[in-house]
């Protein structure tokens, strides 16, 4: 015993306290990169285990292309799969290795899908598929590229994307994925889609003809569905981006809301004689709640609006999604100034001029993760890479 009464007493109380109330408490440990990798593989695991398939990068629905896109990066990276597979609890790190023969094939078609019991699958009586000579249509030739300094670059950055893994190869999943701006491999070329030209049924056509530039200098005027067949003949690949940037897009777990796009139905002349206005907003409600009282906020001109169309967001950071369109639409922002039921004057900032189509495809954009490499350009009335 001490000398020190105060002191006793704090020992007394010490020695009596069984159930640790004075115990100090453990300071938290910091997150690692290895604790972010492992719940975010998580997701993963649990989107396979809710919906019975791994989640695909090419989907139109955002959750499922940010987890498909996340699978795609862990997949190219050694290091991630070495520290997730204690995690890879329906086996989605698994390298299974390719049959070498036929028979392999056969013996491990435990499904039976290679089985053709009723002759479905003979085409000796199917009429042979006609080559574009014989349809009568213009075959596209490959000639050099004229102005393919402009392009190489961008095939520099993809190898260089695919090397550090922040872009991956990911199977074709079909025409409606061949969109400008996308990048392509056949037969280990890799390729770019330049421009979509749509049929004009004026002068008889009815396929979309594309300008393709391959990276070997040459470039093709094909049809859509032509290197769609092409991707699907020779097994090509599409380019997929494995992460969205971070500081722009992010990662939120519990953050939902709705993307929406509005148009004025305001009757000042001013805003009547706008063509292709719209208003780029987000909601953590219903859109149908956000728009409600449109007439008596200046936010919506002071007039009422009609949704054109919305987009559900989940497990994203919608409102950085948010920011991100503006910056891409910043030079078609409209610069007005809204006078408020009380007499005062406030700008409205979410408002563009912009062509409808140009922002559905900025939202397809947002979807294959390739938007940060555009801006509007109001000049020629498109989005350019920056």
């Amino acid at each position: 015993m001490s000398h020190d009464p105060l002191m006793d007493q704090l020992d007394q109380l010490m020695a009596a306290d069984t159930d640790g109330l004075l115990d100090m408490p453990e300071e938290p440990r910091p997150v690692t990169e290895l604790d972010r990798l492992v719940r975010a593989f998580g997701e993963i695991n649990n989107f396979y285990a809710e919906h019975g398939h791994e989640p695909s990068p090419d989907t139109l629905s955002i959750a499922e292309r940010k987890l498909g896109a996340r699978l795609t990066g862990i997949r190219a990276s050694e290091q991630k799969i070495a520290e997730l597979l204690e995690h890879d609890v329906h086996g989605l790190l698994q390298q299974q290795p390719a049959p070498q023969s036929l028979d392999e094939l056969m013996a491990s078609d435990s499904l039976g899908l290679v089985d053709d019991p009723t002759g479905l699958l003979d085409t000796s009586t199917l009429p042979t598929r006609k080559s574009p000579e014989e349809d009568g249509g213009e075959r596209a030739v490959r000639v050099k590229a004229k102005d393919f300094e402009a392009y190489a670059q961008h095939f520099s950055a993809k190898h260089a994307g695919l090397a550090d893994g922040s872009w991956a190869l990911t199977k074709f999943t079909g025409e409606s994925s061949i969109r400008e701006g996308r990048f392509f491999v056949i037969n280990g070329v890799m390729c770019f889609v330049a421009d979509v030209k749509e049929p004009q049924i004026s002068r008889g056509e009815t396929k979309p003809r594309l300008r393709v530039v391959f990276e070997n200098g040459t470039e093709s005027a094909m049809y859509r569905e032509s290197l769609s067949n092409r991707l699907y003949e020779t097994g090509g690949q599409a380019l997929t981006r494995t992460t969205m940037s971070g500081d722009e897009i992010g990662d939120a777990d519990e953050e939902t809301g709705y993307l929406y796009i509005l148009k004025s139905l305001s009757e000042h002349p001013d805003i009547r004689s706008l063509d292709n206005l719209y208003k780029i907003g987000f909601t953590r409600g219903t859109v149908d709640a956000r728009i409600a009282g449109a007439e008596k906020s200046p936010t919506y001109l002071m007039a009422p609006v009609e949704v054109v169309a919305s987009y559900k967001a989940y497990n994203l950071r919608p409102s950085a999604l948010e920011h991100l369109l503006h910056r891409v639409f910043a030079a078609a922002r409209l610069d007005a100034t809204v006078v408020n039921r009380a007499g005062g004057s406030v700008s409205a900032t979410e408002w563009f001029v912009v062509p409808l189509p140009i922002i559905d495809k900025a939202i397809e954009l947002i979807l294959s993760g390739e938007i940060v490499d555009y801006v509007y350009n109001p000049s020629v009335g498109d989005l350019v890479r920056r």
